[in-house]
């Protein structure tokens, strides 16, 4: 782990932070575990129009909020789709299914935040599993 920098001040300009490229959509991780002692990570999902997400799954230990920066962006939590348009908050606990999508024309995009931290560490296999797909 990167030193505990938590006592530093962090800003970034609009769309800075550590960029992850996958079909029809973008990660941006503006804090991770180095910068917060692994206590939570934020990211933002940028979601093109017609993105089917990431597919369904759920995290064991980890507690996930969602706020829709813009677009309308649909999140599914356990068997259910739900429609959240702009300025929607979703807080999802610890073992539920879900998963995100952009059914909608214009893009959509996503403030992420997962507690406790360490899911940025995922990332780089993500991205080298949606690159394998057939026709990505």
């Amino acid at each position: 782990m990167d030193r505990d920098r938590t006592g530093e001040v962090l800003m970034l300009p609009p769309r800075g932070g550590r960029s992850y490229e996958m079909p029809a959509m973008t990660a941006i991780f503006k804090a991770d575990e180095g910068e917060t002692a692994q206590r939570y990570s934020i990211s933002e999902w940028w979601l093109e129009p017609g993105c089917s997400g990431v597919g369904a799954h759920l995290h064991e230990e980890n507690d996930e909020i969602f706020y829709v920066l813009s677009g309308t962006a649909e999140i599914l939590t356990g068997a259910t789709w739900n429609s959240l348009p702009t300025g929607s908050f979703l807080r999802i606990p610890a073992g539920i299914m879900h998963d995100f999508r952009n059914l909608t024309e214009e893009p959509a995009g996503l403030l992420n935040v997962f507690l406790p931290g360490g899911f940025e560490r995922n990332m780089p296999a993500i991205v080298d599993w949606f690159a394998s797909q057939p026709g990505a």
